[in-house]
């Protein structure tokens, strides 16, 4: 084994290891799916199919481990190009590899790199240049000198030091550059600053109208370590739009002494870097004291604070970040996993005033059997022509379900869908029909997409929204797939978040929400099938043409006729694709191919046929799984072969319930302190959630209004799509601001 190649094995151990560190795992279990991931398997995969090898690491921490590898393969190619460049200087000292080697962070990789990159001209270089050196170092060794007479020393036509003061400015840059280099004083000054810091934002002069939505923040002061992932970013957002300044400051800017005292202790830290006596800094006795005191002062202030002021803020932004990513992750996992309304026949209406209510009408399989457009609001008013129309379609199609976008005149379209369920019941006392507000986010970018043309070439863009509303009531998962993550409405400040990282995080969570889920491989939409585990665009186009050329999948293995998917893409679909009524039985279950000899068996002990698969083999319930693992399959995956086969293709998601709105109340104005609502979870955030309970203006419940206990996460109690009692607590209709609880027993006030 090479030098070259034992050090890269003994990078990729220690990276193994420091992922099963934070992980809390062995590092024979990342090195284990670091193996399989690397070898072209897929994280649901692993997840699902391979749990023994992995010690059944599940999908949550496999997606965190591929995150985490993603940034350590990253911090090694950096680390191995710094060592190479400063190598190439010839000045890589054995301290100083170690110490570019046991870096454990981009930023302290970079502090280490920093005196060594190659840039620009700097004052101090341009200083030492012209043989200012020596003044800075004699200044610092012996304070007894003049400055003024000292310097007078160096003046230099050639280098444009024409005077004591040039002179002075240039040993000064100097010893300011020198601080800024010092990895021990720059990481140790940045760390007590995160922890004893602050952040203040003020609203600039002439912008409070304007601005009015960050009144909260207009003259704010938090400690940096503390502040919440949501109020970064919305501070953010102020500066961004020109209504905030943002400084960081040693400690609270509204305690000038405390400000003045935490100052002074940075200052004389960097004084002892410089070996200087801190009494300098509060005397003048000595002929340098001053210059070296204001030396002290200016690479504090203007050098390191404003240095560390745009590192922290960096800092706080990805750490916000990061938790707006997993928030937006979370709501869109419970968007997406929502209870489907299944196969009913459902009208859906895209609500207008002046272009008029969109309706199209779906059957139980979700395709398209009827369209019109009504005009039952202002400006035309034709209330009885829209609900005549309505009603004509709901008989023809025996409609059982309606589905109501929540955009502009929802609330309107919502008591014309109430009129009608009055006059169908009444036509048909038998008959039940539900009608739901359904969030109508991306309806509209979906409309205008290519997918949307491919999927409904004959219908006018206006119409395709209501169709996509119909559809994503019976299956918001396969309907949600064919729009863009981040479109779906879920998330707050996305359009502050890096794009590639939101786009990596959502698309992780819809793969795993379709294949937790499963597809079925003869009806499922190009879209719905590409987010299947080894399947992607291409072949998601191939399994559609080849079933439109040569009929329904008759068993699994048919996939392999399709072209360009081979036995690897193969291995990683077939147990998320479903052949329901095929020639196996077992294909319409989550066992993998791979299993079915191992299946068979435990069908055979709990003495069933392979036709009763389909219904589910409950005397199954009764075995012990250890009496059936073998070399190839552990208990791991045997327990799931013979859950699957109690309920062959189990759906996780919950069962399908609506939201009753309260009668009377239609708008912020009717709500009144202490009722007690029901309404539909709309979005979870860091701080709360916001529940629809049917006024036009989501209501929030703050994290402290959960529970009758601390709540640190809200996805604890609450998620997206759920139904939920709340209690009204306080309402502020000039500001839009609805107050909830979950506490119905809480006092009013």
């Amino acid at each position: 084994m090479t030098e070259t190649t034992e050090r890269s094995s003994t990078c990729t151990d220690t990276i193994h290891s420091r992922i099963a560190a934070e992980l809390g795992v062995k590092t024979w279990q990342v090195k284990a799916a670091v193996e399989l991931l690397d070898g072209g398997a897929t994280v649901p995969f692993v997840a699902r199919y391979r749990k023994e090898a992995t010690g059944t690491l599940n999908d949550t921490q496999l997606r965190e481990l591929d995150e985490r590898l993603r940034y350590l393969r990253e911090l090694q190619e950096r680390r191995r190009a710094v060592l190479e460049a400063i190598d190439g200087q010839g000045k890589l000292t054995d301290q100083l590899r170690a110490a570019v080697a046991t870096a454990g962070t981009k930023s302290a990789l970079e502090d280490l790199y920093l005196p060594f990159k190659s840039k620009r001209q700097t004052k101090a270089q341009i200083a030492r240049a012209a043989g200012l050196e020596p003044l800075a170092n004699a200044l610092l060794r012996n304070p007894l000198l003049d400055p003024q007479r000292e310097a007078a020393k160096y003046l230099s036509t050639e280098y444009h030091v024409s005077d004591p003061a040039a002179a002075l400015a240039g040993a000064r840059a100097i010893l300011t550059e020198r601080a800024g280099q010092d990895v021990k004083l720059v990481t140790g000054l940045r760390e007590r600053l995160w922890q004893q810091g602050r952040l203040r934002a003020q609203v600039k002069p002439g912008r409070e109208t304007a601005g009015a939505k960050f009144k909260d923040y207009f003259d704010f002061v938090q400690p940096l370590r503390s502040l919440p992932s949501h109020r970064v970013l919305a501070l953010l957002r102020g500066e961004k739009e020109g209504v905030l300044t943002l400084d960081v400051t040693e400690g609270d800017p509204r305690d000038p002494e405390g400000l003045a005292a935490s100052r002074a202790r940075y200052e004389s830290a960097v004084a002892r870097s410089f070996r200087i006596d801190e009494r300098v800094l509060r005397s003048d006795h000595r002929p340098a004291d001053a210059w070296l005191a204001q030396t002290v002062r200016v690479t504090w202030r203007s050098r390191l604070l404003a240095r560390f002021a745009g590192d922290l803020r960096t800092r706080l932004f990805l750490a916000a970040e990061e938790a707006a990513l997993r928030v937006f992750a979370a709501n869109l996992r419970d968007v997406l996993l929502a209870a489907p309304a299944g196969n009913r026949c459902t009208l859906g209406l895209d609500p207008g005033l002046r272009t008029g209510v969109k309706v199209a009408v779906v059957d139980g399989t979700g395709k398209v059997v009827a369209t019109d457009t009504i005009y039952p609001h202002a400006p035309a008013r034709k209330w009885a022509d829209a609900l005549a129309t309505l009603t004509r379609l709901a008989r023809d199609h025996a409609i059982e379900l309606i589905a109501i976008g929540n955009g502009t005149a929802s609330r309107e379209t919502d008591k014309l869908a109430e009129e009608l369920i009055t006059e169908l019941n009444g036509q048909n006392p038998a008959r039940t029909v539900a009608r739901l507000v359904v969030s109508e986010a991306g309806a509209s970018v979906y409309s205008a997409s290519a997918l949307a043309s491919a999927e409904l070439p004959d219908l006018d863009v206006s119409l395709r929204g209501a169709v996509s509303i119909a559809r994503r009531l019976q299956d918001p998962l396969a309907e949600l797939v064919k729009i863009e993550p981040k479109s779906i409405g879920v998330g707050q400040y996305q359009h502050d978040l890096t794009p590639i990282l939101l786009e990596r995080s959502l698309d992780a969570v819809v793969e795993d929400c379709v294949n937790a889920v499963g597809v079925d491989a003869n009806t499922a939409s190009p879209a719905l099938l590409a987010r299947v585990a080894g399947v992607g665009t291409l072949l998601s186009g191939n399994i559609v043409a080849h079933r439109n050329v040569h009929g329904p999948f008759t068993k699994r293995s048919d996939l392999l006729k399709v072209p360009r998917l081979g036995p690897k893409a193969y291995e990683q679909c077939a147990g998320f694709l479903r052949i329901n009524g095929g020639t196996e039985p077992l294909d319409c279950t989550s066992i993998h191919p791979e299993a079915y000899g191992a299946a068979r068996k435990v069908l055979a002990a709990a003495g069933a046929a392979m036709n009763d698969v389909v219904a589910g083999v409950g005397a199954v319930a009764a075995l012990e799984p250890q009496d059936f693992t073998d070399e190839a399959f552990g208990l791991p995956t045997v327990r799931d072969i013979m859950t699957e086969l109690v309920k062959p293709g189990r759906d996780p998601r919950p069962e399908f319930a609506t939201a009753a709105f309260a009668e009377g109340i239609e708008k912020i104005g009717d709500l009144d302190v202490g009722m007690v609502l029901e309404g539909t979870v709309s979005n979870v955030a860091a701080f709360g959630a916001f529940v629809d309970i049917g006024v036009h203006q989501d209501g929030l419940i703050h994290v402290s209004a959960m529970a009758n206990r601390f709540v640190s996460d809200p996805h604890e109690v609450v998620k997206s799509g759920q139904v939920v009692r709340v209690r009204v607590l306080e309402v502020d209709p000039v500001r839009k601001r609805i107050s909830l609880t979950l506490r119905l027993d809480q006092e009013r006030g």
